[in-house]
């Protein structure tokens, strides 16, 4: 399964959480590594929609939010450095829009 084309990235997940330095959970400095920061909130924002639209979405898990998905894909970042990241989905509940919710390092596993 796809995300959908006309899926939510909102802006503020990206400009005010994720590009920004936070105590717990800090996903700033990781993105800086492929030159995502504050002055270019928009890159990682096609970045993280290009992920979207070529990976597949592998459903999570339920609850009274909606469904989670998982795209795993590559961040490119203008410096070319890529970065292996796990984007987490949301197909709501109360209107069946998806929604993008946060992304994270991937770490594959070890058998």
């Amino acid at each position: 399964m796809k995300i959908p084309e006309d899926a939510v990235i909102p802006e503020a997940k990206i400009a005010c959480y994720l590009l920004v330095q936070k105590a717990r959970n800090d996903k700033s400095k990781f993105l800086a590594q492929a030159e995502f920061t504050t002055d270019n909130p928009e890159a990682l924002r096609v970045a993280i929609q290009s992920i979207a639209q070529a990976g597949e979405a592998v459903e999570d898990r339920n609850n009274e939010y909606g469904t989670s998905y998982q795209v795993v894909g590559e961040l490119v970042g203008a410096n070319g450095v890529t970065l292996s990241v796990v984007t987490i989905w949301l197909q709501r509940q109360i209107d069946g829009k998806f929604q993008f919710v946060t992304l994270k390092p991937f770490k594959e596993t070890k058998p």
